[in-house]
């Protein structure tokens, strides 16, 4: 109990002095992050063995493994991927057509606290989107956990949400070949309802503004780590008034939609190009001996 008490003490202590420094200038920093999501191996009743498996997994790896920048000040923040050339063999072929409309073309989020705005420029199939609408804020629930993330002492929070309606997941079990698969997919154009999982956030009172990656914000720190179902997001690297700041410019070129609505259209998109396939795929099938 006496090592918690002190363990506040010093944090509060960090914490006025670090605000009163931050106070003399125009603040404004950088923070890196790392972002990696697992995906479910399990292909149903499909037999795929442990080399094939890695191999899917190699070719995914550009896709679920990214590299972010979060530059931020008081009011404001830019997260957007950082650039990089694609490995020979990774993210080719189909599974960098369906990335493009599941997200992977989406572009910087721009977020500004004191307007409550959501700004963000998505490029779908050839065509620009601006999505204009709220921050969407979490009902965050602080557990007083505490631990040290590099020189920072960073405190949980946790927060339901509704899961990611985009994403990489293999479909069920396929029927036999020539069968009547026709139930299967009924099954799998079914619309499923949303589901709430639990976010889990760290952050630091030692950088007091209410930013993070992505679109998690709202705490009395700068987000370090968040945990959200099977995607994890870790900071590596902050810089403070450094010289290697940026101006943070809000989007402005595209179509305007809400979230909603480009969620509708992208998976509308996402549809027709599933048929697309099916249908190139069976008029393929349908010439072989």
């Amino acid at each position: 109990m006496k090592t918690n008490i002190i363990s506040v003490i010093v944090v509060a202590m960090t914490l006025l002095f670090t605000t009163a420094s931050l106070a003399q200038k125009d603040f404004q920093g950088k923070a890196y992050y790392q972002s990696k999501t697992t995906m479910d191996m399990n292909f149903g009743d499909r037999q795929v063995s442990e080399e094939r498996k890695k191999e899917i997994a190699d070719r995914m790896k550009s896709f679920l493994e990214k590299s972010y920048t979060l530059a931020f000040n008081k009011s404001e923040s830019m997260y957007k991927e950082d650039e990089k050339l694609e490995t020979p063999g990774q993210g080719g072929g189909r599974g960098a057509r369906f990335a493009a409309i599941m997200g992977a073309a989406n572009g910087a989020e721009y977020k500004n606290i004191k307007d409550s705005l959501f700004l963000q420029e998505n490029e779908l199939l050839g065509k620009n989107f601006l999505v204009n609408d709220k921050l969407a804020a979490l009902d965050w629930k602080m557990s007083g956990e505490t631990k040290q993330i590099g020189q920072y002492t960073a405190f949980k929070a946790t927060a339901m949400k509704e899961a990611s309606a985009a994403g990489f997941a293999p479909r069920g079990p396929r029927g036999p070949r020539g069968g009547n698969n026709d139930q299967a997919s009924k099954d799998n154009d079914k619309p499923e309802s949303p589901k709430m999982i639990e976010v889990t956030a760290w952050y630091t009172m030692q950088i007091p503004v209410n930013q993070g990656p992505g679109k998690f914000w709202g705490l009395p720190g700068l987000i370090l780590e968040v945990h959200e179902g099977n995607t994890s997001i870790l900071c590596t690297k902050i810089e403070i008034n450094s010289e290697n700041t940026e101006t943070i410019k809000r989007p402005s070129k595209g179509k305007k939609v809400s979230q909603d609505e480009y969620n509708t259209i992208a998976k509308e998109k996402m549809a027709e190009m599933s048929e697309r396939f099916r249908g190139g795929r069976n008029r393929g099938g349908g010439g072989r001996n």
